[in-house]
């Protein structure tokens, strides 16, 4: 039987389109590389999003529990999606380690909201994303984009976001109010780490001579350091978005 992709998914079609072009055109970047033909675009693009963001979040920071919950929540609902894909990447490890972490905290964590599995059972989150898949399969990255109210990414990063919204496990089955309970915990979640770790942003945004230069800079460096292991002039990966939990 043959299936209209088109129609079932169109956004899926969209990004797949995009998909190839992006693969067509996109090479592994040399460490050092940073490709941003589009950098007007990215710095209008930034202006707005640092304009947002300083109305919203500069010098607010939630360092309480409730932040913590909100966040552990968000992060529960996006495990069925890492495990997809650790899954699709021929990576049964982290695939096993976040179906178990997803169990435990749904289960003993109440929904997500406490992290038993990463703090009785030794189970830390393994992320990955479709941006990773597409790595794995040897996609290139594309270059350099700065997106609406998210921020930092790559074409490849771009793709993979639209294939990972679209195909998220949680999502398929979600209906009605589910679904808008599942929307609010996720952007809840991105709020509540934007507010935990905001000294940390509010410097990379605020305190630099160019923020879209070093934002971009430091999201190619720890990006690539991820997904290959080397970070851009060998310099030591930095992580603007540390758990401050962990000191």
């Amino acid at each position: 039987m043959r299936v209209d992709l088109k129609a079932k998914h169109p956004l899926l079609a969209g990004a797949l389109a995009a998909l190839l072009l992006t693969g067509c055109a996109g090479t592994a970047r040399a460490p050092s590389e940073i490709n941003d033909p589009y950098e007007a675009q990215n710095r209008a693009i930034h202006a707005v999003n640092l304009s947002v963001d300083e109305a919203l979040f500069k010098g607010r920071k939630a360092n309480g529990p409730a932040a913590r919950y909100a966040s552990n929540i968000a992060h529960n609902l996006g495990l069925p999606g890492k495990i997809v894909n650790s899954v699709l990447q021929g990576r049964p490890e982290p695939a096993a380690n976040n179906l178990f972490r997803f169990l435990i905290n749904s289960t003993l964590g109440l929904g997500g909201v406490f992290d038993p599995a990463g703090n009785d059972f030794g189970l830390p989150e393994a992320p990955t994303d479709f941006g990773e898949t597409l790595y794995v399969w040897g996609w290139g990255e594309g270059a350099y984009v700065e997106l609406p109210l998210i921020g930092p990414s790559t074409e490849r990063d771009t793709v993979g976001r639209i294939v990972d919204a679209v195909l998220d496990p949680v999502g398929a089955v979600a209906s009605g109010t589910q679904t808008a309970a599942v929307t609010s915990f996720r952007l809840g979640g991105r709020i509540s780490d934007r507010l935990r770790y905001g000294e940390t942003v509010d410097s990379i945004l605020y305190d630099s001579a160019d923020s879209y230069a070093q934002s971009r800079l430091i999201y190619l460096q720890n990006r690539r350091h991820q997904l290959g292991g080397s970070a851009m002039d060998d310099a030591a990966a930095f992580d603007p978005y540390e758990d401050p939990y962990d000191q």
